[in-house]
Order: C-alpha cells, then sequence, then structure tokens
C-alpha cells in the first residue's frame, strides 16, 4: 500500500480564557476541587461570534500553509464533530469548505464522539490509499462547551473549545502504520444529549427539564475510558509489531489528567513521553488529539522518524488508536 502520512498541521484555539477562579464566580465549585479531580487549571471559551466552523477554518489555513498547499488542491474535507453548527444539515464540512475556498473539495461530517478525528483520519487515510484522492482535511472542531449546562459543576468546568486540521497525503517516507477503532452502543446511555433529535424532538419540556444539554455518567465513563487507553494500544502495537518502548510519543484524548495517569500505568508509558495539554485547553473533545498534536510540533519537539502512539475515547461509547511515523 501506499505510504500515507500528515502533510501538514494546524491549530485554532480562541482568545478567551477561562480558569478555575473563573468558574468559582459561576458554580458552586474551588480551583482546588476542579484540580485535584480533573488536572484542569483553564480553558478556550469561542467568543460570542464564533462558530464551530469558524474554529475550523481557521485550523485548516495552518494546515494548509504547514504543507505548502492552496484550499483548491483539496479533494475532501472531513470535519470529526459533536458541536455542528447547525443540529441537523448542512454539514459543517460544508460551510468550512465556502470559507476556506476549497472549490474543488467534496465534504462531509463524521460523528464519533471524541473520537472523532482518530476516525476522521482513519478514512482520511483510506481514500488517499485506494486512490481516490490525493489531499484530504481531517478536522477536529468543537465549540462543545455550548453544549454544556452553565449550572452543572460536574461537566460545564470539564470542556473547552478549539480546532485541529491535518492535510492527509501520499509521503515518500514513514506515514500511518497503523489503526484501531472500536465502538460498544450498549454503553452510549453513560455519555449523551437526550433532547433535540428525532428520538426527543425539541419541545418545552426538553427545554424545561435540560435534556438538550450533555449528561454524564461520570463513573461508567471513566471506568471504559481507562480501560480503552490501554486495550486499544496493545493491539493497535500488537498489529504493527511495535512495543511500548519504541513509542516516542503518546497522545491521549485530554478528558482528564487522572483517567490518562492510571490509563499510562496500565500500558507502561512513561509520562516523561506523555502530551498533556489538559491543563492549559481542558477537553476539547474531537479538537483534543490534533491540538495537542500540533503544540508539540510547533514547539519543536518532534523529529522525523518517532513513532507517534494518539489514543482516544468517547460517546458512543467509541475508542480508537493510531500510530503514526513522522515523515515531516
Amino acid at each position: 500500500m501506499s505510504k500515507v502520512g500528515i502533510l501538514g498541521i494546524g491549530s485554532y484555539l480562541p482568545d478567551r480564557i477561562l480558569t478555575n477562579f473563573d468558574m468559582e464566580k459561576m458554580l458552586d465549585t474551588s480551583d482546588e476541587w476542579i484540580r485535584t479531580r480533573t488536572g484542569i487549571r483553564e480553558r478556550r471559551f469561542a467568543n460570542d461570534n464564533e462558530v464551530t466552523s469558524d474554529l475550523a477554518a481557521k485550523a485548516a489555513l495552518k494546515a494548509l500553509e504547514d504543507a505548502n498547499l492552496k484550499p483548491e488542491d483539496i479533494d475532501l474535507i472531513i470535519v470529526g464533530t459533536n458541536s455542528p453548527d447547525k443540529l441537523f444539515y448542512p454539514a459543517t464540512a460544508c460551510i468550512v469548505q465556502d470559507k476556506i475556498g476549497a472549490r474543488n473539495a467534496a465534504a462531509f461530517d463524521l460523528q464519533a464522539g471524541c473520537t472523532g478525528w482518530i476516525y476522521a483520519t482513519t478514512v482520511a487515510v483510506q481514500f488517499v490509499q485506494s486512490g481516490m484522492y490525493k489531499n484530504v482535511l481531517s478536522i477536529g472542531a468543537e465549540v462543545i462547551t455550548r453544549m454544556m449546562d452553565k449550572e452543572d459543576r460536574y461537566t460545564y468546568v470539564l470542556f473547552g473549545d478549539g480546532a485541529g486540521a491535518a492535510v492527509v497525503g501520499k509521503t515518500d517516507n514513514g506515514g500511518f502504520l497503523g489503526f484501531e477503532l472500536f465502538a460498544d452502543g450498549s454503553l452510549s446511555k453513560y455519555l449523551e444529549i437526550p433532547g433535540g433529535g428525532t428520538a426527543l424532538p425539541f419541545s418545552k419540556e426538553v427545554l424545561d427539564k435540560k435534556l438538550h444539554y450533555t449528561t454524564m455518567n461520570g463513573k461508567e465513563v471513566f471506568k471504559f475510558s481507562v480501560r480503552e487507553i490501554s486495550r486499544v494500544s496493545n493491539i493497535i502495537l500488537e498489529k504493527t509489531g511495535f512495543k511500548v518502548d519504541d513509542v516516542d510519543w503518546f497522545i491521549p484524548h485530554q478528558a482528564n489528567l487522572r483517567i490518562i495517569e492510571a490509563g499510562v500505568g496500565r500500558l507502561g508509558i512513561p509520562m516523561d513521553k506523555v502530551v498533556i495539554t489538559i491543563d492549559k485547553f481542558g477537553n476539547s473533545s474531537a479538537a483534543s488529539i490534533p491540538v495537542s498534536l500540533n503544540e508539540i510540533y510547533q514547539k519543536g519537539k518532534i523529529e522525523k522518524g518517532d513513532k507517534i502512539l494518539m489514543v482516544s475515547f468517547g460517546a458512543g461509547m467509541t475508542s480508537g488508536a493510531m500510530l503514526l511515523e513522522w515523515s515531516k
């Protein structure tokens, strides 16, 4: 099969920062309570005039610049998101296509919870390997804070907004070495927005009961997430013939520092190889992994040939992992 890798990467984070001390003024919570349970110190909130497609478009343009490509060079745009501009249609990816001027690109959204960018990138690679498309934009973008109840101290403090994008295309060396995707719909009730869809359409009751906001069983989500970090990582390493010691960088979904530490402990990866951004950005859902990848790339920490293991888990419940040999 053709070698397919990341030709360019970029991210965008809103400039509005809310610290834990800001949260103290809004909720019955404290900086100490949030830090010790989540590892979060601050998070980014989209400005009132920003929507998901705005963040996605800005990240996409940065990725195109990094790849030395023009918007017209893109054949397909996939946006992994749980907080689209419009509830049902049009797809946020179509709006992004227009905003960046990618007039030659097909476009669609992909919804897989916080694992959205892993799923989207896996799909992007298949399109390139098949020869159908040359350059595919895989974007993880969220204004997820608007999907939270501002009075819920257990969910509102966790999330932040942001976007990360990668141009996926053929490369002469390195590239993606393997993928692993998983879903268990029997657990979907543990993290969901009950109202607003076809199962429970918008109504006065939905609004009064706040069923259009995120509900979460923290205990069950924690158990699933810790298990999946090590499980899907071990599967992909076995499939590709690599060992834990071969991994140079480990990028887990930034949901909760305690989840990361517990999962990494089971996996046996030292923390100095683990990328942590949750303290600054909170849980940005489908955006968290590409944002974290771009963070260490921009800081010059990734070297050509480095093996990067990326793992995510989220609503659905879904999980997924990718092993990448850096080729830039």
